[in-house]
């Protein structure tokens, strides 16, 4: 198991198989030193726990999770491209959307779900720009979507897609 496994295994927190595509993508995709993750919803076996807009059906909190969830499943979709995370070099961006009722206003805080723990899993490797967007919705109703972006080390005996 790698460290990041090790520390993943710590905060007892275990990395899931890549969450199968929606629809027709890949989970992720390497090019040079950098790996982009599709968006990833925060499936648990192949199911949302919550669906609706946060504000309304889903609360903040609830929300912050799912973020955490959509985190654990894009490091799965790096994994996957990459094959050890300890071969991250950083993670440059994070894009959230938050599918969200008419007033609700916290888009950063729920993304902060996804940051927090790409900072307690990677530390100042885990340290990124960041965008967390409010839409009208989601794919499956999801209440949150993640992607991110990160720097690999570089290696030629990586794979260039997975999925």
């Amino acid at each position: 198991m790698s460290a990041v496994e090790d520390r993943l295994a710590e905060l007892g927190l275990t990395l899931p198989g890549v969450a199968a595509p929606v629809a027709a993508y890949i989970p992720a995709l390497r090019t040079g030193r950098y790996v982009h993750t599709s968006g990833q919803l925060p499936l648990v076996e192949g199911k949302l726990p919550l669906t609706g807009k946060v504000g309304a059906e889903v609360t903040a909190e609830e929300a912050k999770e799912l973020a955490r969830t959509c985190a654990l499943n894009a490091l799965a979709a790096v994994k996957s491209v990459i094959g050890d995370l300890d071969r991250v070099v950083r993670v440059v961006k994070v894009t959230g959307f938050v599918a969200s009722a008419p007033d609700f206003t916290g888009q950063p805080g729920v993304i902060n779900g996804t940051s927090e723990l790409l900072g307690e899993v990677l530390g100042e490797k885990g340290v990124h720009a960041r965008s967390a967007v409010g839409v009208a919705v989601l794919p499956l109703d999801a209440p949150v979507e993640v992607e991110i972006q990160v720097e690999v080390e570089d290696g030629a005996d990586a794979g260039a897609a997975a999925g």
